[in-house]
């Protein structure tokens, strides 16, 4: 089953979620802006991003990437996760929302998201989560 992590990180803290996810999942790892490949080829996608501004996915780069991938998603299983600084989680609501109506299969139901930088006990979960998503 071919499985990739797509993430966008601004200060490095979804990018090491990243890393541990696509680690646990045995997955390819690919930042957002060096993803070139058809999403249509992946079974399993996990994507990753921060919160940014009033609680919205980054709007440069990962939001029109993800907007461009929505009509793919139908069928598909769809993991989500990412790291925040304020706010009660929103931006991952609101994400985890446009994943079920896109037709996909929410991985878990819900995201992972860890507060501020990751501990060593965050990384151990976004590793366990990767093993999870790949079962």
């Amino acid at each position: 089953m071919k499985t990739a992590v797509i993430y966008w990180s601004g200060t490095g803290n979804t990018e090491q979620m990243a890393q541990a996810i696509a680690e646990g999942a045995g997955a390819e790892l690919f930042k957002v802006s060096d993803f070139g490949g058809d999403i249509s080829e992946y079974e399993k996608i996990a994507f990753g991003c921060s919160a940014m501004g009033d609680e919205v996915l980054e709007e440069d780069e990962f939001e029109p990437f993800f907007t461009g991938t929505e009509a793919k998603l139908s069928g598909k299983s769809v993991a989500l996760f990412g790291s925040y600084g304020w706010g009660d989680g929103e931006w991952m609501r609101n994400w985890e929302t446009r994943v079920k109506e896109a037709g996909a299969d929410l991985f878990g139901d819900k995201g992972l998201i860890v507060n501020e930088a990751p501990s060593d006990d965050d990384i151990a979960s976004c590793k366990k989560f990767g093993e999870d998503f790949a079962k």
